[in-house]
């Protein structure tokens, strides 16, 4: 009889329902601004998505936090508004975020360059020539209904007026163009699968926008045929699923999209993460990042809470979102230390 073979990476092992002694950890925004060794390489980029789209420098961002910290997972360096570039959308990078010519439908779209993800790619091949054995490496996409409030709205907002009103007012407009971002999103974590990626993230940052009914169509559904796509094509992939503010919704999402992890932001009380999720699937998350920048006896204070928690079923530690830029390197090397700690009784 053929033996089954199990992941040997602490990752891979949680994410199939393993609960592990000390729990596998990356955070969210792990390679940014707070590390100056990343900001060396950003000043010699130009701009953010030449950045992105340079394999050599996405590669090298992608391995420093690992270099440094020792985390169980790196995440692609990347970002989820190349999607909207791929489908033709001007996108620029400035001191107060992203923007991009605002679109209300797929006609105003321009003609669609999914080749021009192709670098991603190359970028996912150079990590996996050069991180540790034991240590997994994440890809991602925005989600649907996240990537089409950045397309309709030109950038970020506060109550996502115009993009909540085409949804509502004009579903089958707004579905079209939905459509068409799960199209191309779907091809760009194909291409990241390919080229290496053991694990796949889908961030929903502003799952929490929509009304029950409109999370239903508009979150739960389009990443329901995305992760049923990615199944199909790459059987026994681990997907994770980041539906911020999603609150007392997380269980459906988690129920009905079929992920194998959900992380959860930090609204979420651990012990509801605990009796409501982790018999479902793997909880990832969700320390606060403010603690992170605080550090001391706060941060391992709330990081013992959350491992006594979750820690007695399959558990990803992370932040409930990511990394704060003024973050000092030294607060993350003392979480390293932490959870590498046996946790007392």
């Amino acid at each position: 009889m053929a033996t089954l073979s199990l992941p040997s990476k602490p990752l891979l092992r949680a994410l199939v329902g393993e609960t592990l002694m000390r729990p596998p950890w990356w955070l969210m925004r792990q390679a940014g601004r707070y590390l100056p060794e990343y900001r060396a390489v950003r000043a010699t980029a130009g701009d953010f998505v030449t950045l992105c789209l340079t394999p050599d420098l996405a590669a090298e961002v992608t391995l420093q936090p690992v270099r440094r910290f020792g985390m169980d997972a790196a995440i692609l360096f990347s970002d989820i508004l190349l999607v909207p570039r791929a489908l033709g959308q001007k996108l620029s990078f400035e001191n107060d975020g992203p923007k991009l010519e605002p679109v209300s439908s797929v006609a105003d779209l321009g003609p669609i360059d999914v080749a021009m993800l192709a670098p991603v790619g190359e970028a996912v091949r150079r990590v996996c020539r050069e991180l540790p054995e034991q240590t997994a490496l994440i890809g991602f996409a925005g989600a649907p209904w996240t990537v089409a409030t950045y397309m309709v709205e030109g950038g970020t907002s506060r109550d996502f007026h115009k993009t909540k009103r085409l949804a509502y007012g004009d579903p089958a407009r707004f579905g079209a163009l939905i459509e068409q971002i799960t199209t191309v999103t779907f091809d760009f974590l194909k291409l990241q699968i390919e080229a290496g990626v053991e694990v796949v993230q889908l961030f929903d940052s502003w799952a929490g926008a929509l009304s029950p009914e409109g999370f239903d169509r508009w979150v739960i559904e389009p990443t329901k045929r995305l992760v049923a796509a990615l199944r199909e094509r790459f059987p026994g992939l681990p997907i994770i699923g980041f539906p911020r503010g999603a609150g007392l919704l997380y269980p459906r999402y988690a129920r009905e999209t079929g992920v194998d992890a959900v992380g959860l932001d930090t609204s979420v009380p651990a012990d509801i993460g605990r009796e409501h999720l982790q018999r479902q699937v793997t909880v990832q998350g969700n320390f606060d990042p403010v603690l992170l920048l605080v550090g001391g006896d706060p941060m391992r204070r709330t990081v013992n809470v959350l491992r006594r928690t979750l820690g007695n079923g399959p558990y990803i530690f992370n932040l409930g979102h990511g990394v704060l830029p003024e973050t000092p390197p030294e607060h993350v090397a003392a979480l390293a230390k932490l959870l590498n700690e046996p946790l007392n009784a």
